[in-house]
């Protein structure tokens, strides 16, 4: 745990100043084919200075510590800061203040394993598959958790300190069926350091066993038939269109450069079925997998709801767009590293539950197709979205048929979610990989499955 009084350089603010420092501490672990392929741990860490002058920042950061060194951060910033203002004029004038004090330390309180010990774990959920699966060609473990910890401190006198871990498990595995590899992966995991996510190889077994069953009816998966069709999306397919598609669009930094929902703000966007919510650190009575309490601006962290039975309502700001829009900030700006500016970012967004049984959803489809995982896509500031799917099943006359092969669904956001006619009443957090604006970022996506109508590629 990081111990920095920062106050002790509050003697060198000049006008509006934050002080940061962060320490980052990433581990991995990979099997292949029983062979451990990596190992490794390491740390980032250091100081950032950000000052504001009439609309302008400044920024500097340094690995550097001791007083003499964040000292200098703190003079570049400013100077960094009257250098800009000096080349142009903002509308945007001073922030009003804002005072929190806020520690938040989600570092476990259970015994910590050694490396040694979680090594042999993953082992013995890698000899388990080895064992039990024998159609299994090639199969690959991925065990990484990350550790970010925060000090934070500005001019306001806001003092802030955060511990957010995060722990994730991804397991591939392949057959041979009609000469080819056919693969699919698995993700588990969640906020908490390794100890939380994962106690015993065992609690893994059944959802290998699901996953191994998944894999088997995929590698004789037929084609989808191409074309716009009604689909249930699982929710995690769900949850990263309300990502993607619906929350970059609603980021205040990009509806300046032009998103659609620049011209939308009040208006139906969606299916009065349909409520996103930028969750901030608690979302249906439960602590969200990736708790924000304050972000990295001094701001306290407040919900954000961005569509309210298919309106759309607000937008994620920093303190630079929220001042501009003239509302209150909710807490959206956060930094990676202690190299990073922080900019407007997620934190847990996700389609809220609704009334429906997934049983009742497919059983509604005469003939479409149930879409469960999803792989890497794309979306755009029009919502336009194009995303992978890795496994999904044909429904005909609401029943579950044969699984397809890997495909796409595209369309564009705003539209297909004024197309759904059905809401699940579950609800499914996915926390595995970054978001990649501009910098990497942890985040939670995720919701209920939903029935809509979407484009999926064919043969």
């Amino acid at each position: 745990m990081i111990e920095k009084d920062l106050k002790r350089y509050a003697k060198y603010f000049k006008g509006y100043t934050e002080l940061r420092y962060q320490e980052n501490r990433i581990s991995r672990i990979s099997f292949l084919n029983g062979a451990l392929v990596m190992n490794e741990e390491n740390s980032l860490s250091g100081f950032s200075a950000r000052s504001y002058k009439n609309g302008f920042w400044g920024f500097a950061s340094s690995p550097v510590t001791g007083e003499g060194e964040v000292s200098r951060l703190l003079c570049e910033a400013v100077h960094n800061a009257s250098f800009m203002a000096s080349k142009s004029e903002s509308a945007v004038g001073a922030f009003p203040k804002a005072r929190i004090q806020i520690k938040s330390n989600l570092s476990t309180k259970l015994t910590r394993r050694s490396r040694k010990e979680i090594i042999e774990f993953v082992r013995e959920v890698d000899a388990h598959i080895a064992a039990k699966y024998k159609k299994v060609k090639s199969r690959r473990m991925l065990f990484d958790s990350l550790d970010m910890e925060k000090q934070f401190l500005n001019s306001d006198g806001s003092d802030v300190y955060s511990f957010l871990p995060r722990s994730n498990g991804m397991v591939n595995l392949s057959v041979e069926a009609g000469g080819r590899n056919k693969d699919f992966f698995e993700t588990w995991g969640g906020g908490g350091q390794f100890e939380d996510v994962f106690h015993e190889p065992s609690d893994l077994f059944q959802k290998l066993d699901q996953q191994y069953e998944h894999l088997l009816r995929k590698a004789e998966g037929v084609f989808p038939e191409g074309g716009k069709k009604e689909c249930v999306l699982a929710p995690e397919l769900a949850g990263v269109l309300a990502h993607e598609a619906i929350g970059h669009t609603t980021e205040a930094d990009y509806v300046l450069s032009g998103s659609i929902a620049e011209k939308l703000l009040g208006k139906k966007v969606a299916s009065p079925m349909v409520t996103i919510v930028d969750f901030a650190n608690m979302a249906m009575g439960k602590t969200c997998q990736t708790p924000v309490y304050a972000d990295d601006e001094g701001t306290k962290a407040e919900d954000v709801v961005l569509i309210d039975k298919g309106v759309l309502r607000s937008y994620m700001h920093n303190k630079e767009t929220a001042l501009r829009f003239g509302v209150s900030p909710a807490g959206n700006a956060r930094a990676f590293s202690f190299s990073d500016e922080p900019m407007i970012r997620m934190r847990n967004t996700a389609i809220v539950p609704g009334h429906d049984k997934l049983d009742e959803m497919i059983a509604s489809v005469k003939n479409g197709y149930y879409l469960m995982r999803r792989s890497n896509g794309q979306a755009d500031l029009t919502s336009e979205f194009m995303f992978g799917v890795t496994l999904g099943y044909e429904i005909k006359n609401g029943k579950l048929g044969r699984a397809i092969r890997d495909t796409t669904v595209s369309g564009v956001a705003y539209d297909v979610l004024k197309t759904v006619s059905m809401v699940s009443d579950d609800m499914y957090w996915r926390t595995f990989g970054f978001c990649t604006k501009s910098q990497p970022m942890l985040l939670s996506m995720g919701g209920p499955a939903i029935k809509c109508q979407v484009n999926i590629g064919g043969r």
